[in-house]
């Protein structure tokens, strides 16, 4: 991959942490490029007039009373590429978004359009203008003067708190522990290198401080620019969010709805510092910055922290957590047998726990999972520790995996065991003959299902013989053990079990898979299949649909490959895209695959279960596991991810060469049917120290939305190796949009203090069919060909007639749902705002426009009728005609769709149940009509789709 790498150019390391900051700046001025509307760029110098009444530029063509704007004719400004020259074909590769921003000014709303040398130089400039335009009436103080702010007079008393002696200085120690109090995570060495520049630069050396050095530090140190520039973009007076602002913050980009002033009070009250500020309802920058990084602000939907899923389906509906030998702390082959390995997949909310009898050196069987006879635990102590811990973390069933390895003495006394300590909490009933499906975990709370082999119905004696394919052999071979029960001529080995194991198992009796027909014909529900991750893989490879049908019904175990000595994983998404629901992870090994499985199973309330998704689980229903494109009858979505800035982040483990200094770059990884996975870095940041800025967007399309997982890896660009800083791993379902934190983890799956990445999320529909496109809104673009799903000829006349009937309503639900979503981002893209906002940014934009002109036209909404009209009294400039005719667009469309909707919705049902009227009967039909084979296979394949699809 191609390494990129980003300066921060921001003149002489200058922190732009207040308004007052950006404005001196823009005094200065700089050089930006004017972007002409056609396409050409031209490098002029910008510069805020020292009355701070207008912007100009030189050189210009024009007298220098043109080349100018006046803050008071600034109707908006826009950062990124949000007016059609930015977005014209020509230009837009050129430079990044971050590095483009337009002034949106006059009666008639052109715009001037400019490229910047960094994202830092377009915050300066963006701050600077919104606070100046929204004081455009009065021109504000020049900066530094007035009366103290409401973070200074916090600050101060803070500083008042700690001078002990009232002599007006404190030590220089003191001051660094009290900034460190007030901001966790930040190291010593950067305090107090901060308080000796600046004695320096006051020429006030020595080991006290006085308060305005004290505030001056602190507004340094801990002022984060990107923080700032949102509080001065929802602020109404630039200086703390009032009430109003915070609650149209939450709802507008936060996306949470119903938010009430009592709510934004309450968050006040929770997060502001200062007393006037929460006595007031203002939010200032300290409390906004604590309320962002606070929990109430993470990334993760707090929804997804309990249970909150339908846990009343059938077992083979859901993922179970499982975990393969589970009580090693290292690798397979020089593992420790120890105890602790199990409370602590017990304690993760594993669902599945295997265990492997051995004989037992004191007549009693114990479990040992590596070579060394001396590192075995006994299997009572096994028992007792899972009786205690089995429903520590959830309550819904545990399936113990019994491989039975030992004489059949020995699984008496295990059996023995089972029953005496487990008690009540052992599943014995008998499954019912007349149900086709397993009960539900709902159904199964608290209780502890066996798996193992069952003896022949047949058999009357205490003892039998069954055949035996499960894993476990390869440990038999290095124990020297394996000979006794190799079978001669080869087939299936034999191992004998006794009655009182065997009537330990109900609902999960271990079974050889033949191949899919004969389960299909005779498997029983209670029956379960292991399949070692080889055998798996190739199911998955060579036939996905037969699997993924397969586990509709039945439970499958995937174990690793005995050739994985070093215990490593197996990536869990490879079985699960095909509705494998145990795939048996090394819970020791930490790495990528298990961070999948523990991000994937933190979605609902880390209980070990997670419903499957419904094309998975319908009876009838078309998936394929390695479609590489969107899928019939699954809405695909666009994720919208700007990567801001890291905190805190710890150097990697091991990297003392290198001294001090991290950069850092962010990549961001899909996982999930082969159609979604994908990654995408940002640049490096470099000197960034340990909040490094990365400012970039990324963008992913999502085909499956509930199989997809997100994972974010930190890493330290090395030029031998990159190495290893922090991960976060998230379920998409479980993403909550808007500004939020990600609580960063270590290899382990630790959590680091302190450590986080500030992203934005942004999630859509994706327009059309086929691969999202990145649209321009040049007015060359071509016109993209709608493309309808259609349904597909099973070969049967009779069914191929129904299907047809569904053609055109199939187009006009296409057509309706389309025009709606087209005419969306129309309207959004003529506001300056693009295809990930929302209705509310739009129409809060469009009345920014209004508020900030005097000569503007009157526009009225009216929410009183079903379908608001918005009109504008008297005349209008060109500009807002095209939004008002946009919005109208979009009602009309809106309203077109409503209106139709019952009548093409009730013409697709009639399809759909008319289609599978022909599912009961698919088999005699099938069978009239001579096919077989491939064509058959063909027939029930379209037969799905056209479901699906209707669906």
């Amino acid at each position: 991959k191609k390494k990129t790498v980003s300066f921060s150019t921001m003149p002489n390391d200058r922190k732009i942490n207040s308004t007052a900051a950006c404005i001196s700046f823009m005094l200065e001025g700089c050089e930006l490029k004017k972007v002409r509307s056609n396409s050409r760029m031209y490098s002029r110098f910008f510069v805020l007039d020292a009355d701070m009444r207008s912007v100009r530029w030189e050189p210009s063509k024009k007298d220098s009373e043109k080349a100018k704007i006046e803050i008071k004719s600034v109707k908006e400004v826009r950062v990124g590429k949000k007016t059609p020259v930015l977005r014209s074909n020509g230009l837009s590769d050129q430079f990044p978004d971050e590095c483009a921003f337009s002034i949106i000014y006059g009666d008639n709303y052109e715009s001037l359009d400019l490229v910047a040398s960094s994202a830092d130089v377009v915050s300066a400039w963006v701050m600077g203008l919104r606070y100046l335009v929204s004081y455009g009436k009065h021109t504000p103080e020049a900066p530094g003067t007035g009366h103290p702010s409401l973070r200074t007079s916090w600050i101060s008393s803070v500083f008042d708190l700690a001078d002990l002696e009232k002599s007006g200085r404190i030590p220089v120690s003191r001051a660094v522990q009290l900034i460190k109090a007030l901001n966790p995570g930040m190291k010593t060495s950067t305090i107090e290198l901060k308080f000796k520049e600046l004695q320096k630069a006051s020429e006030r050396p020595g080991a006290e401080v006085a308060c305005d050095l004290f505030v001056e530090a602190y507004c340094e140190l801990c002022t984060r620019p990107e923080i700032f520039f949102l509080l001065v973009q929802f602020s109404s007076n630039k200086e703390y969010l009032g009430l109003r602002d915070l609650l149209m913050f939450l709802e507008v980009e936060q996306g949470m709805e119903g938010v009430t002033e009592e709510k934004c009070l309450e968050i006040v009250g929770k997060y502001e510092p200062s007393k006037e500020g929460r006595e007031k309802g203002y939010l200032a920058i300290d409390g906004f910055t604590r309320y962002l990084l606070s929990a109430d602000c993470s990334i993760f939907d707090p929804q997804h922290r309990k249970v909150c899923q339908d846990m009343a389906q059938p077992l083979s509906h859901y993922y179970i957590s499982s975990a393969h030998s589970a009580c090693l702390l290292e690798d397979n082959f020089w593992g420790r047998s120890d105890i602790s390995g199990y409370i602590s997949a017990l304690g993760l909310g594993c669902r599945s726990i295997e265990l492997v009898l051995w004989d037992g050196p004191e007549g009693e069987p114990v479990v040992y999972t590596s070579p060394s006879a001396a590192s075995c635990v006994p299997f009572r102590a096994v028992v007792g520790l899972i009786d205690q811990h089995a429903f520590a973390a959830s309550a819904y069933p545990l399936i113990l995996c019994l491989v039975v390895r030992c004489s059949a003495a020995q699984q008496r006394l295990a059996a023995q065991c089972l029953r005496k300590t487990l008690g009540e909490k052992l599943y014995l009933e008998p499954p019912n003959p007349a149900a086709s499906y397993l009960p539900s975990p709902e159904q199964l709370k608290g209780r502890i299902l066996i798996k193992g082999k069952k003896l022949p119905p047949g058999c009357e004696d205490s003892e039998g013989e069954v055949s035996d394919e499960e894993e476990g052999w390869e440990l038999a071979r290095r124990l020297g053990q394996e000979d006794r029960e190799a079978p001669e001529g080869g087939g299936p080995r034999r191992v004998r079990l006794s009655r009182e194991l065997s009537e330990l198992v109900s609902l999960c009796q271990a079974v050889p898979f033949q191949d899919f027909e004969s389960s299909r014909r005779g498997q029983r529900y209670w029956e379960m299949c292991s399949f070692s991750e080889v055998e798996a893989g190739r199911f998955a490879n060579e036939c996905p649909a037969e699997l993924v049908s397969y586990n509709k019904r039945f439970l499958s175990r995937i174990y690793p490959s005995p050739m994985r000595i070093d215990a490593s994983n197996m990536n869990p998404q490879d079985f699960w895209k095909c509705g494998c629901q145990m795939v048996a992870m090394n819970y020791q090994t930490p790495g990528l695959m298990m961070d999948l499985n523990t991000g994937w199973f933190r979605q609902n309330g880390a209980c070990g279960y997670v419903l499957r998704p419904g094309i998975m689980r319908e009876e009838v229903s078309y998936f394929s596991a390695n479609a590489k494109d969107s899928l019939p009858g699954v809405p695909a979505q666009l994720l919208h991810l700007k990567v801001i800035s890291g905190q805190n982040l710890p150097k990697p483990k091991g990297s003392g060469a290198k001294g001090e200094v991290v950069e850092p770059y962010v990549c961001a990884e899909i996982h999930g049917i082969p159609a979604d996975c994908a990654e995408h870095r940002t640049k490096t940041a470099l000197q960034s120290g340990d909040n490094p800025v990365f400012d970039e967007s990324l963008e992913f399309q999502i085909n499956l939305p509930e199989l997809a997982v997100l994972r974010f890896v930190v890493l330290d660009d090395d030029y031998i190796g990159d190495e290893f800083i922090a991960q976060y791993t998230i379920p998409f379902e479980c993403l909550q949009p808007g500004y939020r934190h990600v609580p960063l983890q270590s290899l382990a799956g630790e959590p680091l203090p302190h450590a986080t990445l500030f992203v934005h999320v942004a999630i859509t529909d994706r327009r059309g069919g086929g691969k999202g496109h990145r649209r321009g809104l040049a007015g060359r673009r071509g016109r993209r060909v709608r493309e309808y799903t259609s349904t597909k000829a099973t070969g049967i006349k009779a069914i191929d007639e129904v299907f047809r009937t569904a053609t055109q309503p199939l187009r006009e639900a296409t057509d309706l749902r389309e025009n709606v979503q087209n005419a969306l981002v129309s309207f959004k893209e003529l506001c300056g705002l693009t295809p990930a906002a929302n209705m509310k940014q739009c129409i809060l934009t469009v009345a920014a426009w209004l508020l900030h002109s005097d000569s503007a036209p009157s526009v009225t909404l009216n929410l009183a009728e079903q379908y608001p009209p918005m009109e504008a009294q008297g005349p209008i400039p060109d500009l807002l005609r095209k939004v008002l005719s946009a919005y109208e667009t979009m009602i009309q469309t809106s309203r077109t769709l409503i209106e139709s909707a019952d009548a093409v919705y009730g013409k697709l049902i009639q399809a759909q149940q008319a289609g599978m009227d022909f599912h009961k009967e698919l088999h005699r039909i099938e069978a009239k009509e001579g096919l077989r084979g491939r064509k058959l296979q063909k027939a029930l394949e379209s037969f799905a789709w056209n479901i699906t699809v209707l669906k």
